[in-house]
């Protein structure tokens, strides 16, 4: 009795539901609400959706690091990625920033034009290591390009390039904090303020070139402190000042002072530089006579004062400098005759004199005229063509000469008896290729080092 009341039951239940199934084939309101339900339960309305196109597959889990924005190899390279970031949004868009730009997407941002990764040695993680932004040419949307908030932000760097860009305001102290920087090239941008000695000796930069900017105030003599291998700090603002005592403290191999408002004498000190090899004084208002301690640069191939108001005679311990390739004196006051120990050096192919008042030169000087390698115009000189007049050598030499220490002028520092009979260990030497200075390519602003 009980299974036949069931299986009424049952008979019932489906009649009834059908019956309301085709009653509400004629409602279109019900009729919307069967296609939903055919379509959840699949049936009716066409092939169900694959549970692929109703929910795409999850991206594999991120076996690193993980934050808002997305999956990186570690915490640093996270942080690098915002930082960059922060700065693209900083930087005006044109033909030069797009090449960068269209660079700077997706969380790798060791794939960025521009960034460099490498493994930092103390956690041995991948890192941002190196920022060469060379001729970006990089300007701000509202003019201004701070340092601040991008090559502070970057605690892993160990070089950053970015000559010849438009970045603005002064040189973050924050960035003393950066543990590794050993490269630091801010040359040909608008950076401002007093030289940023406070950041700098925090710091272990071996290369510093800060050279056209509108940097002003002195240069402080702790500068010459700081363990530098380049120290280029030429075509810039600095108020007039004297050339520091301690200038022979440098560690630098390169040095320029070009084109600012140096004055004074070259210090004694600097027979002290020894690994000088080049120095540029050019084109600032240095007085005074050349030291003789400068014949102990006897590593030295290019040193350049042209363009002063020096004054007195060449020493004659600049015999000394037998790697010298380039000398120049060019445009200042010097008088008195070239010394032919000079004009004997080994490896000399530029030797620049012009617009000056020597008045005698020997024969190993007059031979280096007829190589082209001795520029003598506008002197003084008996019998050479294209000297200054009579009268413009006669109201020279009737004003006072006093050069202190007159005696040390005549001192050769590098032979036994330390007079002008100097003898040369590499006399008959071949004379070196024309050079290739370092130096002298900073006087162009747009050069990249």
């Amino acid at each position: 009795m009980g299974t036949l009341s069931l299986s009424t039951s049952a008979l019932l239940f489906t009649i009834v539901f059908h019956s309301c199934l085709a009653a509400s084939n004629d409602d279109p309101l019900t009729g919307t609400k069967r296609e939903a339900l055919e379509i959840i339960i699949g049936g009716g309305g066409g092939e169900a959706p694959s549970p692929s196109d109703e929910f795409p597959p999850s991206s594999p889990p991120c076996k690193h690091f993980q934050n808002e924005n997305g999956c990186f190899e570690n915490a640093r390279l996270a942080k690098a990625y915002d930082v960059i970031q922060r700065f693209k949004e900083k930087i005006k868009v044109d033909a030069n920033s797009e090449k960068y730009l269209k660079t700077w997407c997706g969380t790798d941002v060791c794939k960025y034009r521009g960034i460099y990764c490498d493994i930092r040695p103390d956690v041995k993680e991948k890192a941002v290591a190196g920022v060469d932004f060379n001729g970006a040419k990089f300007a701000g949307c509202d003019g201004t390009l701070p340092l601040d908030g991008f090559f502070d932000e970057l605690d892993d760097l160990a070089i950053f390039h970015a000559n010849s860009n438009n970045f603005t305001g002064t040189v973050p102290f924050k960035a003393s904090k950066i543990k590794y920087l050993y490269e630091l090239d801010l040359s040909n941008n608008k950076i401002a303020g007093g030289f940023p000695m406070k950041t700098l000796s925090a710091m272990n930069l071996t290369f510093l070139d800060l050279r056209y900017n509108s940097l002003k105030g002195t240069v402080p003599q702790q500068a010459f402190d700081l363990t530098l291998d380049v120290f280029f700090i030429n075509n810039n603002n600095f108020a007039p000042q004297m050339l520091p005592t301690n200038l022979g403290d440098t560690t630098a191999v390169y040095l320029t002072f070009a084109n600012n408002n140096f004055t004074g004498s070259i210090p004694a000190s600097i027979g002290k530089a020894r690994n000088l090899l080049e120095v540029l004084f050019l084109n600032n208002q240095l007085t005074g006579c050349l030291p003789y301690e400068i014949g102990n640069l006897t590593q030295s191939t290019v040193f350049d004062a042209s363009s002063n108001k020096l004054t007195g005679p060449i020493p004659y311990s600049f015999g000394c400098l037998k790697k010298m390739q380039i000398l120049s004196l060019t445009n200042n006051q010097f008088y008195g005759e070239v010394p032919e120990t000079v004009c004997k050096l080994p490896m000399l192919n530029k030797l620049s004199l012009s617009n000056n008042y020597f008045t005698h030169v020997g024969p190993a000087c007059r031979g280096l005229i007829e190589k082209k390698k001795l520029d003598v115009k506008k002197n003084c000189i008996y019998g050479l063509p294209n000297q200054r007049s009579e009268k413009e050598c006669v109201e020279f030499f009737l004003k006072k000469k006093d050069c202190p220490r007159m005696e040390t002028f005549y001192w050769v520092p590098c032979v036994k008896h330390g007079y002008d009979y100097y003898k040369y260990s590499e006399e008959g030497k071949s004379p070196a290729a024309a050079p290739s200075a370092r130096t002298y390519s900073t006087l162009k602003p747009h050069h990249r080092l």
